[in-house]
Formats: structure tokens, sequence, C-alpha cells
């Protein structure tokens, strides 16, 4: 998966649920290194270990060679951290060593986003999603935080369910709509519980921040090196709040601000989307492109597009059609890096005209389906993680009620970010977690990145969570797209690796 693609799962969530070069390994007297041949050098964990998680803490996985050049592990953690002598569940992380043998930093921890996007995929590409000074002073490690992925995975749904689910009108019309898509809702929901019913109470961010803990003691970091993107920015604030005199350098970019409402962040995500589409029109008509040579024309057009397909859905790869649903997620994901949006000229241009396929293959891009299924579990992980994280859509009376005001704020996107959040009125599980302030008081700084006209994490939430966070630095990348660092803006490459290389932050907020 690029970093693109992983980045575009941040707001997978909300829309179909409501919201690399590896180097040689580290010489086996390096902390937490391993030995040529993959097995693991006997150290115990650096820093504090909370009481009752020695044996966790003090784990020796078993680093053996995966692709070119990765060493690949399971690490085991506790099902329930207030049962830590209990059930146990599985991590899987990959390990790019540092290039620099002898003069490495430490591990940096990576998150991609989601929730539910895997960061041993993002580590197997870090030679393009990092810079070059960073991967030859840190081992880099991502990992598949619980209930996604390779580790032990939420499971809720087989292809052709899921096919149907993200198909189901998003922004329905009537209470017969209503009601399909309500009833997708609880096979979801009646599906996790089924599958993964052990599993579901523990994927709070709050169980997955405790893990990153784990990770840091086995590596023998005394304190926390992280980057986190989208949802990686909840996950990294939740670890600071909850061990804040183990926060070393801290990298929060495209940051989700913690103490708002779900509600709150809808809005404002619908909203997002339409300034990401307000940026690609203007472009598009700049250029004369071939939906309008006006702003106005092309978002006419776009319009056009999806009225039309929730009236008659389009052709798609011959065995599935190409319903609103469908193509509002084909319109979505080009709009979070800028270099992709020819591909939402080419793709509203070709349903204009009557034929869906490129659509359809944005939309599977989006949401990893590949030709023989989807290629991963990011799509029910991620409502398995946020239904569990905070209190959202309880009813589909609640949801009528609000409705007006989401059409409101965004008559295009309202609807989709309203009627998204469905499953969990639906969900076995109640919310443990509930919005509010972070402020890591007595954390070491921490860097904040926020993007002006990022599509689904609104630069607003990144200057919230700055300024909430008691030692929180902002940048601000003036710019399109999803995230800010390595995304072609050398005042935020600079500012971001020169505080995790040197642990200089910038002195006080920049703009880039």
């Amino acid at each position: 998966m690029t970093r693109r693609t992983i980045a575009a799962l941040a707001a997978l969530a909300v829309l179909v649920s409501g919201c690399g070069v590896a180097s040689r390994a580290q010489d086996s007297d390096g902390a937490g290194g391993v030995s040529p041949g993959g097995g693991s050098t006997p150290k115990g964990p650096t820093g504090p270990v909370p009481a009752g998680l020695e044996k966790f803490y003090s784990q020796q996985p078993k680093w053996e060679r995966c692709g070119s050049g990765n060493q690949c592990a399971t690490i085991n953690v506790p099902l329930d951290y207030s049962n830590p002598a209990g059930k146990t569940i599985e991590l899987r992380a990959r390990k790019v060593p540092a290039r620099d043998r002898t003069g490495k930093i430490g591990t940096l921890f990576v998150n991609p986003g989601g929730p539910g996007a895997s960061g041993q995929q993002f580590a197997a590409g870090a030679g393009f999603a990092l810079g070059p000074a960073l991967l030859r002073k840190f081992d880099v490690i991502g990992w598949d935080p619980r209930g996604v992925g390779d580790s032990t995975p939420v499971s809720c749904l087989d292809t052709e369910q899921m096919d149907k689910f993200i198909a189901t009108d998003g922004s329905p019309d009537n209470d017969a709509e209503i009601t399909d898509l309500n009833n997708e809702a609880k096979i979801l929901a009646d599906g996790c519980e089924k599958r993964s019913g052990d599993l579901l109470p523990h994927v709070s961010t709050q169980d997955a921040a405790r893990d990153i803990d784990v990770l840091r003691g086995i590596v023998g970091d005394s304190e926390l090196y992280y980057l986190g993107y989208s949802y990686g920015t909840l996950l990294g604030a939740t670890y600071a709040e909850l061990f804040p005199k183990n926060v070393g350098r801290l990298v929060l970019d495209g940051a989700i601000d913690p103490s708002l409402s779900s509600e709150v962040n809808n809005l404002a995500q619908a909203k997002g989307f339409d300034t990401a589409l307000d940026a690609f029109a203007a472009d598009c008509a700049q250029r004369s492109c071939r939906l309008g040579s006006t702003k106005a024309e092309v978002l006419a057009n776009v319009d056009k597009l999806i009225n039309e397909t929730d009236a008659k859905p389009l052709p798609g790869d011959g065995k599935r059609q190409v319903t609103q649903a469908i193509a509002v997620l084909g319109i979505i994901f080009p709009l979070y890096v800028k270099e992709y949006w020819p591909r939402l000229e080419d793709a509203v241009v070709d349903g204009l005209d009557g034929k869906g396929a490129r659509l359809l293959a944005n939309a599977d891009d989006y949401t990893d389906r590949t030709a023989s299924g989807y290629s991963n579990n990011a799509g029910e992980a991620i409502y398995a993680v946020n239904c569990l994280d905070r209190p959202d859509l309880t009813s589909v009376a609640q949801g009528k009620a609000e409705e007006a005001k989401y059409k409101a704020a965004s008559p295009r996107f309202g609807s989709f970010l309203l009627w998204g959040s469905l499953p969990c009125a639906n969900w076995p599980v109640k919310p443990t977690g509930k919005p509010h302030v972070i402020t890591a008081a007595g954390s070491k700084p921490i860097v904040v990145v926020g993007t002006t006209r990022d599509p689904a994490t609104p630069y607003a939430w990144a200057v919230g969570l700055a300024k909430q966070l008691e030692n929180g630095v902002l940048i601000s990348r003036d710019g399109d797209g999803h995230t800010g660092y390595h995304e072609g803006n050398k005042c935020v490459d600079t500012a971001v690796e020169t505080y995790l290389l040197k642990g200089t932050p910038p002195s006080g907020d920049i703009e880039c």
C-alpha cells in the first residue's frame, strides 16, 4: 500500500461507515537489535514498566527476515489490560533497520492512520514515505494495531457482504432507503459480534496506546519516538496522555482534535471535503479542463454525476455497478493528493458519459478492494475502533432529526457524513471513550502538523490539538492534500526532521 493510499483511509470511517527500501540488519550489540541471522539479542526493557505487565515488556521477539532486508516479529499483549494474567492477543510488526548501524538514535514507530491501516505495509514502503536522514538514524517499526491486519484481527463480513454494504445508498432520500442502510449496518455489527465478540471491547485507542508502550519497552528505548498520521495523531496524543513522562519526540501529522464531538467532527469534515473539491474545481477551470472553464461549471458537473448515480447506477467492472455511494468514494479518494486530481477529472468525465469503471477503480483504491476481494480488514476495524472510542449516532430517529443541519453544512457531502455513523447505533459494545481535552501535562514538546486545505482532517483540528497540548508546537503547511510531512514542502520536512533527529522543535509555531 502506498503512502497516499494509506492516507486516504483516514476518512473511510466517515464515508463507508458513515467516517519501501530496506537496509541491512543491525548489529547484535544495538539496543533492541538482532543478530545477522534474525534472532533477538537478550535485553531487558528500558524505562518504566507498569506493575503486572513485566512479562510483556521483557519479551524478546524473534525478528526474522521478511522482504528485502526487513525483519518481522510477533509480540504478545494482554487482550484486557485490566486483567493482564488473562488471554493474550498478537501484534505483528515490521522493522526496517537503521542504515547507520553505529550511530542509531533509537526506534521510530510509525502509524499511518485509519483506524485500520497497516503499519507493517507502511514500514515496507518507508523508503518512499520518510526522508533519508530518518532512515539512517532510526530503526523504523510499523505494526498492525490490535484488531488490524496480521495482528489478531476483527472480522465481520465476507467480500460479497462488504461490497453490498459499501454500495448501499449513503445519503438516503426516504424511509425505505434509510431502512436499507440500517439493515446493512446491522449486518455489519452482527457479523462483528459473531466473529470477533471477545475482541470488540478491547480495540479502543487507549488499548492500542498501551500496546505502543509495550513495544517501546521491548526495543529498549527509554522514551518514545513516534510519527503518526491522521488517526495516528489521536493514537499518539492518547499515548502522551497516558504516558507523558515517556514522550521523547512525537510528530502528529494531519491532526485530529480529541476534544471535539463526533457531530462537530463530521460537520467539519464535510466542509473539508467541500474545500478540497473547490480547490480541485478552481485548478481544473484554470486549465480549461474537460469539466468546464469556470469553477462553478466544474462543480456543477460533479454534482450532476452524484445526482445521476443516485437515480441510476453506472456500469462498473461487469460484476459491480457504480451506485451513488461508490461514485462519491471515487470522487473523494483523488482529493487526498493533488497529484491525483487528473484521476478525478477523468473519472467524472467518464461517469457523465455513462462509464463508471474509473470511478469504481478510485473507490477500490480507497477501500483496498482487489480483483480477488479486500486485501485487508480496514473497512471492519475502522468501525470497531471508532464505535468504541466515542458516542456517535445512536438511532435512526437521531439521524433524521440532525439531517437538516448536515445538509445545510454541506449539501454535497453532509448526508454521507451523518448516515455513515449508523453502524455505531447498532454496535454490540457500548462506547468507552468520550471527547475530551488532552494536555499531556509534563511531556516534552510535541510537534503537530496541519495542512490548510486538508480534505480529511481540517486544519482547525491541528490548531486545536496544538493549543490544548501543554507543550504542543504547530507547523502549518499552506497546501492541498492530506498530511504535510514528505509532501514536497522543504520547510515542513526540515522542521520535522530536525526535531526527530536532534530533539529540537521549532521555537514557536511556524508557517510553511
